[in-house]
């Protein structure tokens, strides 16, 4: 049975009536982890109840489609900077992604290297805890939130702690111009030294990758004015030199949308996994996971996408890394979708379910409950 409330009100009362768990569930395109419980869909929750184009601010309820959010913001000249990945190429899901989804998983793309997270652009939230209670950020709708920064909680939280019913966000203006600058043949460790140098540099980078398929393929982006674009481009060639070619406009979107979305891995067999690791460690990473791990690096290497054969343990060969391993695709495997938590964390993190879902019945067993 599933449960898709059209109102705020409806939503706090299908959880405070709730006997038994709660599978939390957007536009279904992200999910992780088998369900457990009725599925709870915040899909009946959609529009955008506010947005200011002169103060780069919009409000819309949790349900609301992400491509409504997006259009919106288009004919404005104005976009979603932290730039969320569409999960259904790899995931093989169907579905429409929500803006409720996108915060509830703190979805971020390449562009988080330069202008920050999905959590980075929150202004406020308002959610149904576990007792059925409405909560807004900075409100007094609820007791013993004094100290939470509800906001920034929230923002990843993937349903454990509350299902979001409204979401308020800061935007940004959508460049005129973009162009990526492609260096072929580098290794895994030329390839981060490269990145690394261009992020350091005073160019502003807003993309950073590297492609080890097809003999290796780093890429770099730059957004803005056109001149500005093109006079960076040249100062990047010359402080990087190597082999080159440049792609523009659509050509770049194209390119990092694909990044973005993995979809170099869509279609294909094996588990992949998503690991944060220090960039200067990637490298030796990518040597520890073996040969058969294919493997796509974002973020300037902080961000290791992987390919590896089903029921591979990738959190046990890279024991002792420092780091989080995340498994987001695998058919038939007991391995724990999120990395476990250092004891002191998990203590924090019961705590908080504790207090905010008493009950444990929101995704319950999803992030250790």
């Amino acid at each position: 049975m599933k449960m898709i409330p059209e109102t705020e009100a409806e939503l706090a009362e299908s959880i405070a009536s709730a006997t038994g768990p709660l599978h939390i569930r957007g536009g279904g395109t992200r999910s992780a982890g088998a369900p457990r419980g009725e599925i709870l869909q915040t899909g009946g929750l959609s529009g955008i109840t506010l947005y200011e184009p002169g103060a780069l601010t919009m409000v819309a309820q949790a349900g609301t489609p992400l491509s409504e959010v997006e259009a919106a913001l288009e004919a404005e000249g104005q976009r979603l900077a932290f730039e969320p990945m569409d999960h259904r190429p790899l995931l093989g899901t169907e579905g429409t992604p929500t803006i409720g989804g996108v915060v509830a998983a703190n979805v971020s793309g390449p562009r988080r290297i330069q202008a920050g997270a999905c959590r980075d652009f929150m202004l406020g939230v308002r959610f149904v805890d576990g007792a059925g209670t409405v909560v807004k950020n900075g409100g007094r709708v609820m007791k013993n939130v004094t100290g939470y920064d509800l906001v920034k909680l929230m923002t990843g939280s993937r349903g454990t702690l509350g299902v979001l019913t409204e979401v308020s966000f800061k935007v940004l203006p959508k460049p005129a111009f973009e162009a990526s600058l492609v260096l072929h043949g580098l290794d895994a460790g030329a390839a981060v030294a490269t990145l690394s140098s261009a992020l350091g540099s005073p160019f502003e980078v807003s993309g950073a990758a590297h492609d080890p398929a097809e003999g290796g393929r780093t890429l770099l982006r730059l957004e803005g004015f056109e001149a500005s674009v093109r006079y960076r481009l040249n100062q990047l060639t010359e402080r990087l030199g190597g082999e080159v070619t440049v792609l523009e406009d659509e050509d770049s979107t194209e390119v990092w949308r694909g990044l973005r979305d993995v979809t170099a891995f869509a279609g294909t067999e094996g588990d992949v996994w998503r690991l944060s690791v220090k960039p200067s460690d990637a490298p030796a990473v990518l040597d520890r996971m073996g040969g058969e791990v294919r493997t796509l690096l974002d973020w300037g290497g902080g961000l290791i996408w992987a390919l590896a054969p089903e029921s591979t343990d990738l959190r046990g060969r890279l024991h002792g890394v420092g780091g989080h391993a995340t498994r987001v695709r695998a058919k038939d495997t007991d391995l724990p979708v999120f990395h476990p938590e250092p004891a002191p964390l998990a203590q924090v993190s019961a705590g908080l379910r504790q207090r905010f879902d008493p009950r444990s019945i929101l995704n319950p067993g999803l992030m250790g409950t």
